[in-house]
């Protein structure tokens, strides 16, 4: 599990008055603030919340 593949993700966009479910997403990603950048293994898990909350993230292979 050495060569573990890895994104860097972005809050880019506020939480603020978002639905709970995308909150928590975020907050499974690691993310509690506005442009707070985290680095999470990319899992089929991961790509989800990913998936889910896009349009609040900037990605980074």
């Amino acid at each position: 599990m050495a060569n573990t593949a890895k994104l860097k993700i972005t809050l880019v966009k506020s939480l603020i008055g978002r639905l709970e479910s995308h909150k928590a997403c975020a907050r499974g990603l690691g993310l509690k603030r506005m442009h707070q950048t985290v680095e999470v293994i990319d899992t089929p898990e991961n790509r989800g919340m990913i998936n889910k909350i896009s349009y609040l993230l900037k990605c980074e292979a």
